[in-house]
Order: C-alpha cells, then structure tokens, then sequence
C-alpha cells in the first residue's frame, strides 16, 4: 500500500514538474473555449464552442467592459473583426465561423503582439459565453 501511494505521489509530482499543473488548476477558466490556445504572428488564437453571434457578442461585451476607444466593429456573415484601443494599446479581435457551433477567435494587443494580455481577453471572452 505504501509503494502504490509513494507511485500515485511521484506521478503527480512528474505531472506538476512538466506543466501539466497549469492545466488541471486553470481547466476551468478555459471551458468556454477548446482549451488549446495557438501563439502566432503575435496572436493568441482558439476556438470556442459557441456560435458565431454569440461569440461575437461576448467579443463586443469584453471590449466595452475594458472601456475601449476607438471601436471600430466590422462584421460581415461569417467573420468579422474589432479593432479598439484598450490601456492605450491597439487591440484586434477577428472572429471567424467555423462550424455550426463553432468560433475561431484571434487576438492581437500591441503592434507585435502581447500574449498575456490577449490571454486575459480571451479570458474574459470566455467569462462572457459562459454566463446566461
């Protein structure tokens, strides 16, 4: 019995050692999204389980919420893009349909791209769909 606790303890210390902590603590704040977020080209992208409009709301909820200037929403029947400036940054929000239930959005703060701080709007995008 000893053995398999000692096994259990240094298994999950491997997994707290090779990032998967994050993973299993942060798992819920990432719910109304896929959970898998892509870093490129200065943007922070995933795709949330959400349709399109309702995406787009949530983006639009989170960009007024951070007392954005400057909002220019552009939205076309599939994609659409807001472009704001929050905390004296430019922002850029393209939000794509993917699917019936599904929308890819891409944020961008900053000329070359901030990850934290797109991590945060996508955490509040995220707030917003999953609230009623």
């Amino acid at each position: 019995m000893k053995r398999v606790k000692g096994l259990v303890i240094l298994m999950i210390g491997a997994l707290i050692l090779s990032g998967c902590a994050p993973l299993l603590v942060g798992g819920a704040a990432v719910t109304g999204g896929t959970g898998a977020y892509f870093y490129t080209k200065g943007e922070l992208i995933t795709d949330y389980h959400h349709s399109f409009d309702k995406t787009w709301n949530a983006c639009e909820k989170t960009v007024a919420y951070m007392n954005a200037t400057n909002v220019v929403p552009v939205k076309e029947i599939s994609k659409g893009t807001i472009n704001a400036i929050i905390d004296g940054e430019d922002v850029s929000f393209n939000v794509e349909y993917k699917a019936k239930n599904m929308t890819t959005v891409a944020i961008r703060v900053g000329i070359i791209g901030e990850k934290a701080a797109s991590q945060r709007l996508h955490d509040k995008v995220s707030d917003y769909l999953l609230s009623k």
